[in-house]
């Protein structure tokens, strides 16, 4: 489901990742809501799944509706790594 070079963006509450989902689908950004991962832990159990070419636009997108990611985990040899 998560695939090397893809990031995973965990927000504080179902209602946060739905609207960050709307947001950033507006955009055409190629992203997909999926479960957080077991590896991860999350209170809200849905994460949004993106390619680490797409980091900046995501952040940026989110910031202009003064949505915040709580985690951000890139998978790097079969292994995430936090970003943020």
């Amino acid at each position: 489901m998560v695939s090397d070079g893809d990031c995973v963006a965990i927000f504080h509450s179902v209602h946060r990742v739905m609207k960050a989902e709307k947001v950033l689908k507006g955009q055409y950004l190629d992203i997909l809501l999926i479960p957080v991962p077991r590896q991860l832990s999350a209170d809200c159990g849905m994460a949004i799944r993106y390619p680490y070419d797409l980091h900046s636009q995501v952040k940026q997108a989110l910031a202009a509706f003064d949505l915040k990611m709580m985690e951000v985990w890139l998978m790097k040899a079969d292994q995430y790594q936090r970003l943020a």
